[in-house]
């Protein structure tokens, strides 16, 4: 199916295309994707709007057969690849070859079942098994190699090359750019009155690069806006230098999205094309899956909220009100494991939660009157353990239909009742490890608190105690596993010795993929473990 142009107001426009994005409209509106992809839905999410006072619209790319958008440039690109292979006359591909821990994946091994090609999926050691089985199932080789994507790709080339198998890169190939540009072409058919925006999430660029020319091309009206995580925003970065940039490190909260440097094709076209970059941070991810699951009862991943995340952000900041958004819905492929994770952080992303480190009398009646303090709010957790014989500390969760201004107040009239309060509802350290480790105090003179993260695999636990090995006494331990592909893990030291820690913290870096961060003057951890 070639995708028709939508002729209406903006036909003008053409005349002051650059060549580039004229060239991506052409292949844009000759893109070849509903072999295996649909034609998604916008779906109405009124209580949203009525929440944010403007109109809110998801585009429901998580409905496609692999629950992801991937599908449309992955076809595409290796379809192209087939026409041009035919038409020089050479032989058949020999089969295709991609690196991915995620959606891309089946992307490609979906196109390769519909094309009769074989395919060879690397994936690292750390992808959750239901993607690998979703691969699996669409009749892909799938290697499991290395324990990061940087190192699946560099097998996976070489593969390529060992096999005389076209290597398909995620995003940054025209013709993948171009197919995916098509979720632009749905949404002006699909809703060709006012739209004031439309947010898109942003990993290697593909999506963004895509629909960004497209809307500009036909709708210059409408504003194309990326969203990124804040520790994972490489398109973010890359427009401020005016040039690419590599990140020293990502996270990976949002896997579909942890990309280091965008590619050169896609921020090309974003640079002329895209008009602003939000950041949104883990919480108000959470938070926006929470939302997604309300309108439609469908369990998106997190980057496929981070549109959404992305909207609800810009609306806080620029208070706007009675506008018209779309926000991507690019992908529900999320490993059940991490829902608790994502239950326990959507709360406070929403502001809806606060959390609070509080001292209070060690006396009868102190819990009591502490709570009256609180009102009538509801509290959502309150974790204590005796502390000394004139004080007490405590560790509260408290909801706060208010939000921020209501976390605010509370935090002044606790303060004003004369009770020391350390607001804790952005601390990741107490939000990850502090509030499940509410026991006492070591009274450690020399103790060292350092968080710790590495890959997450059988026996990854194992290899982490044994590059601390036995010269050092551990005094705090807390690890849980969120379903991630990494684990993370906050671990104390008795250690006097500044040399032998740097030589331990060093001996751990040199791990792959090992990373580490000191947290011996966090304030969770000095007003409760300390």
């Amino acid at each position: 199916m070639v995708l028709k142009p939508v002729i209406g107001a903006y036909e003008s426009y053409a005349a002051h295309m650059s060549k580039l994005v004229e060239d991506y409209i052409r292949r844009i509106l000759s893109a070849r994707v509903y072999d295996v992809a649909t034609e998604t839905r916008l779906h109405d999410a009124p209580v949203l709007s009525e929440r944010l006072g403007n109109r809110v619209l998801l585009k429901r790319e998580d409905e496609q057969s692999i629950f992801s958008f991937k599908c449309r440039g992955a076809f595409n690109r290796i379809h192209k690849l087939v026409e041009h292979e035919a038409q020089e006359g050479r032989e058949p591909l020999a089969g295709v070859i991609a690196a991915s821990a995620g959606n891309h994946a089946q992307g490609v091994a979906l196109a390769a079942r519909k094309l009769e090609l074989e395919a060879i999926i690397v994936m690292p050691r750390t992808t959750p098994g239901i993607k690998v089985d979703a691969v699996r199932a669409l009749g892909a080789e799938a290697i499991l190699h290395g324990d990061d994507f940087d190192t699946a790709l560099q097998f996976a080339l070489g593969r390529a090359d060992e096999l005389g198998f076209a290597f398909i890169h995620p995003f940054d190939a025209q013709d993948t750019i171009a197919g995916q540009g098509t979720v632009a072409v749905e949404i002006c058919r699909q809703h060709p009155g006012e739209l004031d925006a439309v947010f898109v999430p942003v990993g290697g660029g593909g999506l963004a690069a895509g629909m960004s020319a497209y809307l500009s091309y036909l709708r210059p009206d409408v504003r194309t806006i990326g969203v990124e995580p804040v520790d994972a925003a490489s398109m973010h970065a890359a427009l401020a230098a005016d040039e690419r940039v590599v990140l020293s490190e990502v996270g990976l909260f949002a896997d579909g999205v942890a990309v280091k440097q965008v590619g050169a094709a896609n921020f090309e076209l974003c640079r002329e094309c895209l008009d602003h970059v939000v950041l949104v941070t883990v919480d108000e991810m959470a938070a926006a899956i929470k939302d997604i699951f309300n309108e439609t009862r469908t369990m998106v991943e997190p980057a496929g909220a981070l549109a959404l995340a992305g909207l609800k952000r810009h609306v806080r900041e620029t208070e706007v009100q009675g506008q018209t958004f779309i926000a991507i819905s690019s992908g529900a492929n999320i490993n059940f494991d991490r829902l608790r994770h994502v239950a326990e952080r959507a709360e406070i992303g929403e502001s809806r939660e606060a959390l609070f480190g509080a001292t209070i009398a060690e006396e009868p009646g102190s819990f009591r009157r502490f709570c009256q303090a609180l009102g009538q709010r509801s509290i959502t957790e309150f974790n204590y353990r005796f502390h000394s014989v004139e004080s007490a500390v405590v560790f509260a969760g408290v909801e706060v239909g208010g939000g921020i201004e209501e976390r605010r107040g509370l935090v002044n009239e606790l303060s004003e009742a004369g009770y020391p309060i350390m607001d804790l509802t952005g601390n990741d350290t107490a939000k990850l490890h502090v509030r499940h480790m509410i026991g006492g105090r070591a009274g450690l003179p020399h103790e060292r608190v350092f968080r710790f993260r590495f890959p997450e695999r059988p026996g990854a636990l194992l290899r982490f105690l044994t590059r601390i090995g036995e010269r050092y006494n551990v005094t705090l331990f807390h690890y849980r596993n969120h379903g991630a592909a990494y684990g993370r893990v906050l671990v104390g030291i008795d250690a006097s010795d500044d040399d032998g820690v740097a030589a331990l913290l060093a001996g751990i870096a040199a791990e792959p993929g090992f990373h580490s961060e000191e947290e011996s003057d966090n304030e969770a951890y000095r007003l409760f473990l300390a």
